[in-house]
């Protein structure tokens, strides 16, 4: 169904988007695990590649992804997660969305105010 040969590492592009209002809120990677992981799970999973493992989105801070559609693009390599954003928050950062700054002249402007404090939920790094 997915092409991971397509890809040099085996990863493919996996965006995440809001299943009512569309709202893109992050882009991560998929390997073949973390896609059988989603489909038996409900729940997005996806592939660290910082940490080059398996990671339930959600499994530091709450904030899981229920799965409602998944699409998939015509070549087979992309996919979108239609997701539930159990806790609000998509981003690390404490935003919604990683999407969160607008691009305006040469500054980047941060929209929208944090959901959590990053320190509170992931500690100090």
């Amino acid at each position: 169904m997915l092409n991971f040969a397509k890809s040099a590492d085996g990863l493919l592009p996996a965006i995440a988007q809001d299943y009512e209002t569309r709202e893109v809120l992050m882009l991560a990677y998929i390997n073949e695990l973390s896609w059988q992981k989603t489909l038996e799970t409900g729940t997005a999973h996806y592939w660290s590649r910082s940490r080059q493992k398996l990671w339930l989105k959600g499994e530091s801070s709450g904030h899981v992804q229920k799965i409602h559609d998944i699409l998939v693009d015509c070549d087979e390599d992309t996919v979108i997660f239609l997701v539930e954003q159990v806790g609000g928050a998509a981003c690390h950062t404490g935003h919604r969305s990683c999407f969160h700054r607008k691009v305006q002249g040469s500054e980047l402007i941060t929209e929208g105010e944090k959901l959590f404090d990053p320190e509170m939920v992931y500690g100090k790094k």
